[in-house]
């Protein structure tokens, strides 16, 4: 039985090693700061090519708070800016994450729809989702509906792909013995397959978040003129690499920050998997 006494000292060697684990996350990062603001300031590069990080925090600060007008026409306009590539990230994502894992659940179960479906999603899989531009903008205009269709086409195969594998995956002798008490199919799909299947099925939608933010900007730059992509674009053309790097940092921090929160749905979602691991470990 453990004392007071002996208890007592653990408290502050737990904070102790949460406090090196959180200095952990931050030594790379702030080693390549340090780096970069020591090289930008070094003047091998002129600092319009290569702005130092004091540069480009004090043009993001600009951008978001519009304390100085530095940033010009795009001070004080962070969060619409964001808020606008948030809505097609989330729109198309949305779209993306629901027919995918309805298509990959019917394809992983039925050896009809693997037979009717995935030879075609299959040939439409390697075309990059950036040479459907042109028919994107043709087909809906120069808007938010091209951005949104965009990020689909770039989130739909990760969630497709990962669900076809998390079904095709699932322990056989786990459908034997639903089999076996007398589940019916549906049941056997919903009680016994699907919860499987849940541990690739959210690691598919975290690969389709970073994609479609990706695709996100990559659309805003071409089809639509309001966004983090299209600041980052149009600053390019007024070489102003400050705002250009303080745009590729708050989609790096957005799309970081979209993960963080699908791994909280993940880990809320899949706490038996956590209990069972540890269940097993312990034996």
């Amino acid at each position: 039985m453990t004392s007071v006494t002996d208890a007592a000292p653990a408290k502050p060697a737990f904070r102790l090693t949460r406090l090196f684990q959180g200095l952990e996350r931050v030594v790379v990062p702030a080693l390549l700061i340090a780096g970069w603001e020591a090289f930008a300031r070094s003047g091998v590069l002129p600092p319009a090519l290569l702005p130092a990080p004091s540069a480009v925090l004090h043009a993001l600060g600009d951008w978001v708070f519009g304390f100085d007008e530095t940033t010009q026409t795009y001070s004080g306009h962070w969060l619409r800016d964001a808020l606008a590539s948030a809505l097609r990230v989330f729109g198309g994502f949305a779209l993306a994450s629901l027919l995918g894992i309805l298509a990959g659940v019917a394809i992983g179960w039925s050896r009809l729809f693997e037979k009717t479906l995935e030879p075609t999603l299959q040939m439409l899989r390697p075309i990059p989702p950036v040479s459907w531009i042109p028919l994107a903008i043709i087909w809906f205009g120069i808007a938010d509906k091209p951005a949104i269709f965009l990020v689909f086409l770039g989130a739909f195969f990760p969630v497709l792909m990962n669900s076809i594998h998390g079904v095709k995956t699932v322990d056989h002798n786990l459908v034997r013995a639903g089999a076996m008490m007398g589940a019916s199919q549906r049941q056997m799909l919903t009680d016994i397959v699907l919860p499987a299947a849940l541990p690739s099925i959210f690691a598919g939608l975290r690969i389709a978040v970073g994609s479609a933010w990706m695709l996100t900007v990559t659309a805003e730059m071409v089809a639509v003129k309001s966004g983090l992509g299209y600041v980052l674009w149009d600053s390019y053309y007024f070489l102003r690499y400050d705002i250009v790097l303080a745009a590729m940092i708050s989609i790096g921090l957005l799309g970081y920050l979209s993960d963080l929160g699908l791994k909280a749905i993940m880990a809320r979602t899949l706490r038996w998997q956590t209990t069972t691991t540890v269940q097993g470990r312990a034996g």
